[in-house]
């Protein structure tokens, strides 16, 4: 086998009276991220990190926010269409390691529903997964609660020929 590793880094600024979406889950409807799709940052995370495994450019040149056809799109959806991207390259996903960094609100009892979402999508178990949430303790904006940033670490494996 053939292994590949990519990392991926994510961040938005957070706004009241929109939604949060975090690994194709809704935690929160009062404060979310803003950005051209529903900006789950933990989604786009993993999508950045499997596009650098396979060597392709991110998101934004995969999905340009100045693209109408992306306006307010599920990331989930465009985790899909990545998934087809790393298939077409003869890649498997074999473990995601993420962390989520923001102050609130608490996602501790979301993470399950988050790990099962992402498994189905990577074609992977929920325990080749790991969603973790910390703070800023208060240092920087996303400290002060104005951003919301996500970290993943994806491991992709290849038959060799």
């Amino acid at each position: 086998m053939r292994y590949r590793i990519g990392f991926g880094y994510d961040i938005h600024r957070l706004e009241k009276g929109i939604p949060l979406w975090l690994g194709g889950v809704l935690v929160s409807e009062e404060m979310g991220a803003v950005g051209h799709s529903d900006a789950d940052v933990l989604i786009h995370a993993v999508c950045d990190g499997l596009l650098g495994a396979t060597g392709l450019r991110d998101i934004g040149v995969q999905f340009p926010d100045t693209s109408p056809e992306y306006k307010g799109i599920s990331s989930r959806i465009l985790l899909q269409q990545v998934m087809e991207m790393i298939r077409a390259k003869g890649y498997r996903v074999e473990q995601v390691d993420s962390t989520v960094c923001f102050e609130s609100p608490a996602i501790s009892g979301a993470i399950p529903e988050m790990r099962q979402i992402l498994a189905k999508i990577l074609e992977i178990t929920p325990e080749e997964i790991s969603v973790k949430a910390t703070t800023k303790e208060g240092l920087g904006a996303t400290g002060r609660g104005e951003g919301i940033e996500a970290y993943a670490v994806v491991l992709l494996s290849k038959p060799e020929s």
